[in-house]
């Protein structure tokens, strides 16, 4: 059995950030995954300009490393369509230059993107990587820390600290931080990867559709290199339930039937099956940490509600569970009280912009003013600059949970 100050459960974005903000510090850990590098992980494949400025926290040349890989798209934007079809075109940065300008953000396959980090984490010498290894059994200690064992109840881990990353399935999340399952705070979500699909934005805007016969869900196409696409829909849970929706039925449903779809879509294959998963959303704050642990990213439930974008925060939720296990070797202090710390500091960074964003969520009810926004922002310059700054700076985000804003916008 392995003895260990700090074990990392899962080395997805998350539990590799947190692996490598503590070998900056020169804290060694184990890292632990269930899977095989390099291996498949159900998502949007999205990495914004967030992502970006993690990146750069590991490592100031990271960025224009991965900007060189030929597994990623450089993407400038958003595409939102609205329920009566008028597109709100969202650049990531106003003004930009795709020729001269360093992308905000990327869009690369889970499968490539996962893999780059697994790639720093295999050159840090205080970072152990345990691959195909799954731990099932969590047995706490009376002296504090846990053991960690396999299916067959071998013990495989001793450790002081869990840094738990293992995704929105955490067996550990469930049944020992009891972090429960809430259709109202939890999205259901398929993937699949076309190739051959039309009229994919020239500088790989992302697509965003909320059709009427969908809402309060939306549909996705995301460009990838090679020809291939990233297509997919979300919906929450309760209303999945409440409506008695077959997401597959729908998703294709909308590409046969929808006529730009349709026409799109005409020559598209697709290329493997249609993937299903979950993603636990940051609309309410949950307990984040206990005695000897820290839950990071989707095992913490820290997914945006609106964009549903879950990289970003597990990087940077890593991030701050490196930083209190610093602390807590420092102190050798790992109860509950003093791992409040980072549930404080992880929330005093993301929840502002979660709570935001679940007010934009809700902004799904009201279709017609969806469109009123959209319409508007199309035909008048300065109020669509003003939407895209709201993607990057809170302070004007913020407008839109005031009703002020939407008045002015309808009778003005």
């Amino acid at each position: 059995m392995l003895k260990t100050d700090i074990c990392i459960l899962g080395a997805g974005p998350g539990g590799a950030t947190a692996g490598l903000h503590l070998a900056q510090k020169g804290i060694p850990c184990l890292l632990v995954d269930k899977a095989v590098f390099p291996r498949d992980k159900v998502c949007g494949d999205a990495l914004s300009g967030k992502v970006v400025n993690e990146l750069r926290r590991i490592s100031p040349d990271l960025p224009l490393l991965f900007s060189k890989r030929q597994e990623q798209l450089p993407s400038w934007g958003i595409h939102f369509i609205s329920p009566g079809g008028q597109k709100l075109s969202v650049p990531f940065k106003y003004k930009y230059n795709a020729a001269q300008d360093a992308p905000a953000g990327y869009i690369a396959r889970r499968f490539d993107f996962d893999n780059f980090l697994v790639e720093q984490v295999k050159q840090q010498p205080e970072i152990t990587l345990l691959q195909g290894v799954a731990l099932t059994k969590y047995e706490r200690q009376q002296e504090g820390g846990f053991i960690l064992s396999d299916k067959d109840g071998k013990p495989q881990i001793e450790a002081k600290l869990l840094i738990v990353a293992n995704g929105a399935q955490s067996g550990f999340a469930r049944h020992v931080a009891d972090m429960q399952q809430e259709p109202a705070h939890y999205c259901a979500g398929l993937r699949a990867y076309y190739k051959g699909v039309q009229g994919l934005d020239a500088d790989n805007f992302i697509e965003l559709h909320f059709f009427k016969d969908f809402l309060p869900g939306y549909f996705w196409v995301f460009p990838l290199p090679g020809g291939f696409a990233n297509v997919g829909v979300g919906m929450l849970s309760s209303a999945i339930s409440s409506k008695k929706i077959n997401l597959k039925k729908e998703m294709q449903r909308m590409i046969e039937t929808n006529p730009e779809l349709q026409k799109r879509f005409a020559n598209a294959e697709l290329v493997g099956d249609i993937k299903g998963y979950g993603l636990p959303l940051g609309s309410k704050k949950r307990r984040l940490s206990g005695d000897n642990y820290m839950l990071v990213g989707d095992a913490g439930a820290l997914i945006d509600p609106f964009t549903g974008e879950g990289i970003s925060n597990a990087m940077i939720s890593g991030r701050w569970a490196a930083t209190q296990a610093g602390l807590c070797l420092q102190e050798q202090n790992f109860s509950a009280s003093f791992m409040q710390g980072y549930d404080k500091a992880v929330y005093n960074r993301l929840w502002q912009e979660l709570k935001l964003s679940r007010q934009m969520q809700r902004l799904l009810q009201y279709p017609w003013l969806f469109d009123k926004v959209a319409s508007k922002a199309s035909k008048n310059q300065a109020l669509a600059e003003t939407i895209s700054c709201m993607f990057s700076d809170i302070d004007l985000r913020e407008k839109l949970k005031q009703p002020s804003f939407y008045f002015k916008l309808l009778f003005n």
